[in-house]
C-alpha cells in the first residue's frame, strides 16, 4: 500500500474509533510535502462509501490535505452516514492528488479517461475525477459535474481541465 493511502487509512481509523486526529507522519515522503489539491475516495465491496476533496491546496501540504480530507469523506459526505467501527474492516481506499487546473476552449480538448473536469458556472463549481467506472463520454462527464454544482443545461460554464496521480 502507498505511503499516501496507509495515511488516509490510519486517519480513518483513528478518527472513527477514537474522535483523535492523527498527527502528521514524522518523515514526510516527497508525494507528502508537495501542495495540491487531493481527494480522499472510501470504496465499501466496491461501492463508492465517500469522497470528499479539495479543487486545489487548501492546506500546508498534500498530507494535512489527507489527513483533512479523508476525515470528510468518512463523517461528512452527505450522500451517505457516518463510517462506522464496525465498516473500517472493509473498507477500500484511494488518494487521487490533482494536477493544477487548466482552463479549456471547450469540450473537445477533454477525455475522461485521461483528464478531470471542473465546470463553473458565476460562484457555483462542480468537480468529476477522471476514469470513474461507468462514466464513459465527455458529456456525461460534464453532466455529472453540472448536476453536483446545481448548474442547469443551458447555462453559461467554463470548463477547466486536470489530471491525477491516483494511489490505491
Amino acid at each position: 500500500m502507498h505511503p499516501l493511502v496507509i495515511l488516509a487509512k490510519q486517519t480513518v481509523e483513528q478518527y472513527v474509533r477514537e474522535k483523535k486526529i492523527i498527527s502528521l507522519p514524522a518523515e514526510l515522503t516527497p508525494e507528502m510535502s508537495q501542495k495540491a489539491g487531493v481527494f480522499v475516495s472510501l470504496k465499501k465491496k466496491d461501492q463508492l462509501r465517500g469522497c470528499i476533496g479539495t479543487f486545489s491546496d487548501t492546506t500546508e501540504n498534500v498530507a494535512c490535505e489527507i489527513i483533512q480530507n479523508a476525515i470528510s469523506a468518512a463523517t461528512q459526505d452527505p450522500r451517505f452516514p457516518p463510517v462506522s467501527t464496525g465498516e473500517l474492516s472493509d473498507l477500500e481506499y484511494s488518494v487521487d492528488v490533482l494536477t493544477a487546473p487548466e482552463k479549456i476552449s471547450g469540450k473537445k480538448l477533454l477525455d475522461p479517461k485521461k483528464y478531470g473536469v471542473i465546470v463553473k458556472s458565476g460562484e457555483r463549481r462542480g468537480l468529476l475525477l477522471p476514469d470513474l467506472e461507468g462514466v464513459d463520454s465527455v458529456d456525461e462527464q460534464i453532466s455529472i459535474a453540472s448536476m453536483k454544482a446545481g448548474i442547469y443545461l443551458g447555462e453559461p460554464i467554463e470548463l477547466y481541465r486536470f489530471e491525477v496521480k491516483r494511489y490505491k
